[in-house]
């Protein structure tokens, strides 16, 4: 099944735009992923069941108390999808320049076996392509997907006022075997939250 949303990305573009420099001289692109990942495993450890996976022969399901992110890679291979250990543990300046390392292995095709296993939850991001909501599809026995279309300004109500926002498009895929939907709408609504209230201090370097 997968779930839809929109999310305001205005902040995260501010937060981006502002700390870019900052993160250029310490030799890190900062790009919106690492701030999306860091909000995705504040979300993920509210919602631990999708951060688990599913054992299909013994018919358990497997919970994680660690958070490796699958990130898809478009290369001219096809996608590859390198797995980033411990985000939870990692600040975003770390996340950024692991980012970076990983994806360029992964286009140069100089990725590890070990890098391609042990993932817990998977994004995908089509915004440098283009292209809106989609169905991502699970990378098994992972029980869900975040996938991330191009964001666009949008006349976007608040307050009884129209106002121009960044929105992005959001679609969850989960293992319906494993998570209800009223499970995977509560995790949306806080993602999203999460997304739209990053804090500062967690940019700075």
């Amino acid at each position: 099944v997968t779930q839809f949303d929109d999310a305001d990305f205005t902040r995260l573009n501010e937060l981006r735009k502002k700390y870019a420099p900052a993160y250029e001289q310490k030799g890190a692109k900062l790009t919106l992923t690492p701030l999306v990942l860091k909000a995705l495993v504040e979300t993920l450890k509210k919602h631990p069941i999708f951060n688990s996976s599913l054992d299909e022969i013994a018919q358990e399901v497997v919970f994680k108390e660690y958070f490796h992110i699958g990130i898809a890679v478009d290369t001219e291979q096809g996608l590859i999808v390198p797995v980033l250990r411990d985000v939870n543990k990692k600040n975003v300046l770390e996340i950024a320049k692991e980012l970076e390392q990983l994806a360029a292995k992964a286009r140069d095709r100089k990725v590890t076996s070990d890098e391609l296993k042990g993932g817990t939850f998977t994004v995908t991001n089509q915004g440098a392509i283009g292209g809106a909501h989609f169905t991502p599809i699970i990378n098994k026995p992972e029980v869900a997907i975040l996938g991330l279309g191009r964001g666009a300004l949008k006349p976007v109500v608040r307050d009884g006022k129209v106002e121009v926002r960044m929105m992005t498009p959001l679609g969850l895929s989960y293992d319906h075997r494993v998570i209800d939907g009223g499970a995977a709408a509560r995790f949306m609504v806080d993602l999203v939250k999460a997304m739209e209230n990053f804090g500062e201090e967690a940019v700075k370097i």
